[in-house]
């Protein structure tokens, strides 16, 4: 290819590049604004040398390289290393991730994090390829169709493990109980995530399980919470176990079915110190009925968004263990030629101000699920994860002894569930035990 042509197309790429480099260091929710400083000739000089090692490697690279193969590779390294949950999407991968929030797409069916240098399983989705095939929280995917995870991203961990219903994918796994890796062949199948599931316990009890935020969330709870109603509950417990968390607004959403018009549910901020409020706007559909919510180390996120207000409320009796500790917000940027970018613009707060990132929230009443020895796995919680976010408000929690979870539990054996039915029977007694506190 002619030099000058490919010096002509670079200098329109890096046009471009200096764009978003530029951008970037403003991005508020909602908007966009280009900060012009002083630091603008060091931005340059760094382009500069980005500039060089392009043509270098265009022109002396023993194997032709495609010019936007070096730029999104560039992409992802820098978006990649400035913290676990900031990722560039190819076109075809941010194209998946708007179906993700829509609760259907073709897939495995697990929730993934990374680690040290490996992807590993935070959670599998019931009743999917992953969960049938035995694969269990803290698993270590090691390899996807052979190929080694230890450089790989969580976007791209998840596109190798997307694709048609029908198709197989081979997952390595490797778990403490194995001497080696264990391949696992999974035929992969619409994922149809049912993200509330409720029922009736113990003849009065309303029990709901919300086990992902997205779109129809807020809709199908708000199904759920009528259908219940007619069963005239005197209590309810929301269980929130191993719920990843999604989209912001369907945290607010879930948080005033059970909270008073116009009481905060959380409010984000942004680097520069501008305050977005996001407030009830519905009615308690439960008439202040008594209310536990159940927790631990697998509930992020937006889980944590209702968690905590419905704590900072004292309108619930939170059981369980410390929840994963994801105080951060993205924002998806959509980007001219059809990728996007997540990335971090924000931090959550709970409404009396405090932020859970890296700390989760902390119970009212702590019940572990007892782990047996070679049935266990250790706890992985937003602080374990490679260049997590710090708290801003308190000394990171690095270091701590690692914590065990069973991998699996019967319904018999649920002893966070069976307590929060005993706090809900004996409410008067815990409800005044509480006040005091």
């Amino acid at each position: 290819m002619d030099k000058a042509l490919v010096n002509r197309a670079l200098r329109g790429v890096l046009f471009w590049v200096l764009i978003f480099v530029i951008a970037a260091s403003g991005i508020f929710i909602g908007r966009w604004t280009v900060k012009v400083v002083n630091a603008e000739a060091e931005v340059y000089q760094d382009l500069r040398l980005f500039t060089e090692v392009i043509n270098i490697v265009k022109s002396s690279y023993v194997e032709e390289v495609k010019t936007k193969d070096l730029i999104y590779g560039a992409i992802k390294g820098m978006v990649s290393s400035l913290d676990p949950h900031s990722g560039f999407m190819t076109p075809e991968l941010f194209k998946e991730m708007k179906v993700d929030t829509k609760g259907e797409f073709g897939g495995v069916g697990i929730q993934i994090g990374k680690k040290g240098s490996f992807i590993t399983v935070i959670a599998p989705i019931e009743d999917t390829p992953a969960y049938t095939a035995g694969i269990k929280a803290g698993d270590i995917i090691v390899k996807i169709n052979g190929e080694s995870t230890e450089k790989m991203t969580l976007f791209d961990a998840v596109s190798k493990m997307r694709g048609a219903k029908g198709s197989k994918v081979t997952i390595s796994i490797m778990r403490k109980t194995m001497s080696s890796p264990k391949d696992y062949i999974l035929t992969r199948d619409i994922i149809k995530v049912q993200s509330v599931k409720s029922r009736i316990v113990e003849e009065t009890i309303a029990y709901i399980k919300i086990t992902q935020f997205q779109e129809k969330t807020v809709s199908d709870l708000v199904k759920a919470i009528d259908k219940l109603k007619e069963k005239k509950p005197t209590a309810v417990v929301l269980d929130l176990r191993n719920d990843p968390g999604g989209l912001l607004q369907g945290a607010v959403g879930v948080a005033e079915q059970f909270l008073p018009k116009n009481k905060l549910v959380v409010y984000i901020k942004d680097r520069s110190g501008d305050k977005k409020e996001f407030l009830t706007e519905g009615v308690d559909k439960f008439d202040k009925l008594p209310m536990v919510v159940i927790v631990n180390e697998g509930s992020a996120s937006a889980s944590e968004i209702v968690a905590g207000a419905l704590k900072d409320w004292n309108r619930a009796v939170i059981i369980g263990t410390t929840t994963f500790g994801k105080g951060s917000v993205q924002s998806v940027l959509p980007l001219s030629d059809g990728a996007g970018l997540r990335l971090t613009t924000a931090r959550y707060y709970t409404p009396k101000g405090i932020s859970i990132q890296n700390t989760g929230i902390t119970p009212d009443i702590v019940v572990k699920l007892k782990a047996e020895e070679g049935k266990e796995h250790v706890v992985m919680r937003e602080k374990d994860l490679e260049g997590h976010l710090r708290n801003d408000q308190s000394e990171s929690q690095d270091g701590d002894e690692p914590e065990k979870a069973p991998l699996e539990v019967e319904e018999k054996d649920d002893v966070q569930l069976q307590r929060a039915i005993d706090v809900l029977k004996t409410w008067d007694v815990m409800r005044k035990f509480f006040q005091a506190s």
